[in-house]
Parts: C-alpha cells; structure tokens; sequence
C-alpha cells in the first residue's frame, strides 16, 4: 500500500495584516486543546475580549521577524519539507495545525499522490495537548470523514532521541563555538498545569515542585507528560554538552490568561539570571524545531532587551534546528525507518 508522510506544525498567519491575525488568533484560540474552558465561555472570552484587544499587538510582533518570503515558521518548514523528500522514497507533505498550508488540503495532495497509508509527524518533540494532541485529533477526524481508508500511524514524541539531542548539541556548538557564556536557559513553550492533569492524570502533578521533575518520561504515565518531557530533554542536552550543575536552566514561556501555567516563567528567569551577575546569557528553545514569533520576537528581542535593562551584557538566542543538516537527517532517517518496516510486515 503507498505510504506517504505529513508534517505538521502550529501555524502562522498568512500576513501581519490585522484582519489575517484575527483569522489565525480565532482559529487558534477556540480550539478547545488550547483554551480548554466551555464552550460558551471561551466564545466570549477570545470574540469578546482577545479579538478586540491582542490583534494590533501580535501583529506588531509579526512585523517585527517577518521576511520578504513571509512568515519564518512557514518558509523554514517549507525548506525542511524539501529537503527531507529529497532524502526520502516517499511523498512528504506539509500542514499547518492552524493558518495555511493546512492539513484537509495536505491529506488531499497526498491522496492524489495515491497514498493511503500515513505517518503523521507533529513537529514538536515534547507532547502536548495544546500541540500534538490537536495535530492528532484533527488528523483523524479528516482522514475518518474523507478518506475512511486511509491507514493512519502517529509518530511518537522525540523528545529523548538521540538524533534530536544531536542534532540541538550540534547547533548548540556552532552558535556559541569557542564564546563563553555565564548562562545557558532552555526555554520551553508554556501550558497551564490543568493540561498535565488532562493527558496524565496521575497524583503527581498535585505536588509539582519547581526545578523538578513529576514523571518519569519514560514510564507509561509519562507517556504524554510535557514537563517530564522538557526536564529529560534539558538533561540529556546538558550531559551531551557537558555542561555543570549550576551553568544552565529551565523555564516556560507564552502564558496566556490567569491561569496557574507551569512555572518558572522565562521573562522572570532572564531578569532574575540578570539582576543574580549573569553578563553573558544564551537561550534555547527546544520545544520548537523552527524559529516563529516566540523565538525571534517574545525571546530574542523582547527578552534581550530585558536581560540588558536589568544588569545584562550578552544575549544570545540560538537558533532552531530548522533546515540544519542533523535535523534533516534525523527526521528522514525516521521516516525510512517507519516506512521500512510497514512494508516488511
């Protein structure tokens, strides 16, 4: 049976333009994996309050990384979706959870293709409810209403693989090279700690304490645990770099609302490093495989500006694995892996 992959990644608007930001930001925050309130009450709370107040802000955030090719996420996905076919023997297609290309037209174009068997890789490597869970359960409910034949197979979280720790050491290396640094931060997209009870609910998240760990990512209940997820790859990252206790961090960032999110907060961090004698910072952000607004924008322009009011020097933001040569290599790698051994069963 032909097989055929589809990536797929949060999204973007299609222009900074107000009214395509109030398309995505509308989009984006009903889904009820990422607002998880009631129906009627999320309704009121993104059309009566967010529509009318955050559009001119985010797009202001926009403007501020947007390239002459459009958004960053989109055209770096778009170059990692190329290269990764080019290694591959199977069609590679890519979606967008939210904003265009999206994946009712990605499933289309792979049908076309003929493929009726597909690996769904979300690209993000710690799982989420408000990431992969959504990618996957919009995923299924496309291919049950237009293509009930179509096979289905959900690649797992990548979070602990060693190529992705790899491939993050290497752009780790070549970005700071020889440069020293105080500090490295590792910071991880936000989620409110009521999402951890949602994909696990175990007794372990009632005693979340700061700095560690609530599962064991790799027991059946840290299955789909994001903060275990982020806390095994901050480590597996700094044994790969060989950094010391005490030489780097964790934090979260993006919070929306006044909800309880899981903490400590990355705007906090950066203030708190700076103001504690850090001169020379370097941030990662691991839980996004390509740089977006919240990389280019909320950490390396809006925290870099932070870091050096309060007592900073250096700030450096390193990149995202993007379109790098281990990253593509990884990924194809696990795509003939899972397309190999369906066709051999």
């Amino acid at each position: 049976m032909p097989k055929g992959v589809l990536l797929v990644n949060l999204g973007s608007p299609d222009s900074f333009a107000i009214k395509d930001i109030k398309r995505y930001l509308k989009e984006f925050l009903m889904d009820e994996r990422v607002i998880d309130l009631p129906y009627l009450l999320r309704y009121a709370l993104v059309h009566g309050v967010i529509l009318n107040t955050r559009p001119p802000k985010t797009s202001k955030a926009y403007q501020k990384i947007w390239w002459s090719e459009g958004s960053p996420l989109i055209v770096i996905s778009r170059w990692l979706t190329e290269k990764v076919q080019r290694k591959v023997s199977v069609p590679v297609v890519l979606a967008m959870r939210y904003g265009n290309p999206n994946i009712a037209n990605a499933l289309k174009e792979l049908h076309s293709k003929g493929v009726d068997e597909v690996l769904l890789i979300p690209l993000y490597p710690q799982y989420a409810m408000a990431t992969t869970e959504t990618i996957e359960v919009l995923t299924e409910k496309l291919i049950k209403a237009s293509y009930p034949n179509m096979r289905l197979t959900k690649f797992p979280a990548f979070f602990h693989r060693p190529e992705y720790i790899e491939a993050l050491a290497k752009v780790v290396r070549a970005h700071l090279g020889t440069a020293p640094f105080d500090h490295l931060l590792f910071s991880y997209h936000g989620v409110p700690e009521r999402h951890l009870y949602k994909t696990t609910p175990t007794p372990a998240h009632k005693h979340i304490v700061e700095g560690v760990t609530c599962c064991d990512p790799y027991s059946e209940e840290g299955t789909h645990c994001y903060r275990s997820h982020c806390f095994e790859t901050t480590r597996l990252l700094a044994e790969k770099l060989g950094l010391e206790k005490g030489k780097y961090s964790q934090a979260f960032q993006s919070r929306l609302g006044k909800d309880k999110w899981i903490t400590p907060f990355t705007s906090d961090k950066i203030i708190e490093l700076a103001r504690n004698g850090v001169k020379k910072l370097a941030v990662i952000a691991p839980a996004f495989v390509a740089d977006c607004v919240e990389t280019l924008e909320e950490i390396e322009i809006v925290g870099g500006k932070s870091f050096r009011k309060n007592g900073g020097e250096n700030f450096k933001m390193i990149p995202c694995l993007n379109d790098s040569d281990l990253w593509v290599q990884a990924l194809s790698s696990w795509i003939n892996e899972e397309t190999r051994d369906e066709r051999s069963n």
